[in-house]
């Protein structure tokens, strides 16, 4: 069985500022602001919610298939996902702009600023989940076009395919009764801490309102501190785990969520998943890339 994976395909540059943003930025001129890093360090990398997560999943043995939209320059992409054994057929180039683009600034702290051209990305409401569900055994719904997430969504739960609601940083972009309608379809959620105040401000429903209900499990990542889960108002903390060294957050959330889906597929409870996304995020980390890390699914006790 294989894990639908509905979101973006991007191409991140990524640089490192050997300073923290906070000294540079003077909270008393934020009205004029006028900022400039210098970043000696610079890499283009393959990336998106959906190939980032794609590649954690497959890595780890299991099925992904990925929807989402490539511009002209997306052939390479192609080509890189089907070196993992990830079909095309949901796959939509759009021949008149670009791939999605990330322009990705990292501090000594693992502060990030972001600048993101969506490109291909807009036109990902075309494409369509499956009317029958076929070999699909759940799926996920991470940050794409406003659209395309709105649709997919609905169209997941016609089919009755069970799916993570993955907001991100595409949270901001729906009110509160968006939020409430992903949340009314979705089978779980998972935000960062972050985005589980912002998500449950603009709801007007705590995570513990929120978890009682419908929902198998609402899972908010807190970094190196792990994972807590809320399940029917009940909170688990599931630890987080040491990483050998922190080298680059970037898709480390995605990375995480490969490994809840890889989990999930296969009917574990969710602190087990939790527990393995806690490990892959740990060996991510130590990696620069959001598809670089290596993963030894025997290492990670996992069986075929």
């Amino acid at each position: 069985m294989s894990a639908l994976i509905c979101g973006s395909l991007a191409f991140d540059t990524i640089t490192t500022f050997p300073g923290r943003f906070a000294q540079q930025i003077l909270p008393e001129q934020i009205h004029i602001l006028n900022v400039s890093f210098l970043v000696p360090t610079l890499k283009r990398e393959f990336g998106g919610c959906a190939g980032n997560i794609a590649y954690t999943l497959a890595k780890l043995g299991g099925q992904p298939r990925v929807m989402a939209a490539l511009g002209a320059d997306g052939a390479g992409y192609r080509e890189r996902m089907a070196s993992w054994g990830v079909p095309a057929d949901l796959l939509l180039t759009v021949g008149e702009g670009y791939t999605a683009q990330a322009i990705i600034i990292t501090d000594q702290d693992n502060n990030q600023i972001t600048a993101f051209h969506p490109g291909a990305m807009n036109f990902a409401h075309r494409i369509a989940v499956p009317a029958e569900r076929g070999d699909i055994a759940l799926a996920i719904v991470a940050p794409d076009g406003r659209d395309a997430m709105i649709q997919h969504a609905q169209q997941l739960a016609e089919a009755q395919i069970p799916f993570i609601f993955d907001p991100g940083q595409g949270l901001p972009m729906f009110d509160g009764e968006d939020l409430k309608r992903f949340i009314a379809q979705a089978s779980w959620v998972a935000v960062n801490d972050y985005e589980a105040k912002m998500l449950s401000d603009r709801v007007g429903l705590s995570l513990e309102a929120l978890s009682c209900g419908h929902l198998r499990g609402l899972i908010v990542t807190l970094g190196a501190e792990g994972c807590e889960i809320w399940q029917q108002g009940v909170r688990t903390l599931v630890p987080g785990v040491k990483a050998e060294a922190v080298i680059d957050p970037t898709g480390c959330g995605d990375a995480f969520r490969g490994a809840l889906l890889y989990g999930l597929e296969r009917g574990w409870d969710l602190v087990r998943c939790v527990e393995l996304g806690n490990r892959v995020g740990a060996i991510k980390i130590a990696c620069a890339g959001p598809q670089n890390h290596s993963l030894d699914p025997a290492a990670l006790g996992l069986t075929a």
